[in-house]
């Protein structure tokens, strides 16, 4: 895989979490008022999305540039769920993880990343077969 792709491809995966992490705060109208919850939410995502990407072959050209392992980024997103929000609830001193918010921030991840690799899939199998 070219550096360039790879850096597309972990760049978008990020961003794809952002969006995640101000979809959900927006959702219950807390995007401007939630200060350091924001990064107490977003950087546990990410760094559990870094520890469970790889290990599904998220970066291995084999596996990412076939449309029918695009389960894998959906899986990836409900294994990372778990593991953020117990990283989340550590670091906001909550005690308890919810699991409502581990269901919901899997479900809605899984989404945002199946539409983003898909959408990366389709403009890179574009650029491929179109020069």
């Amino acid at each position: 895989m070219q550096t360039r792709e790879l850096t597309t491809l972990a760049g978008g995966d990020a961003a794809a979490l952002a969006i995640l992490t101000g979809v959900g705060f927006a959702s219950h109208g807390e995007l401007g008022t939630a200060g350091m919850r924001i990064l107490a939410t977003f950087i546990p995502l990410c760094i559990a999305w870094a520890l469970i990407a790889p290990w599904l072959g998220l970066y291995d050209p084999a596996t990412i540039r076939q449309p029918r392992q695009l389960w894998r980024p959906v899986l990836a997103t409900f294994l990372a769920a778990p593991i953020a929000g117990l990283m989340r609830a550590l670091l906001l001193n909550a005690g308890v993880i919810i699991p409502v918010f581990v269901l919901v921030l899997g479900a809605t991840g899984a989404l945002i990343l199946f539409l983003w690799r898909s959408v990366w899939l389709l403009l890179r199998n574009r650029q491929v077969n179109h020069g």
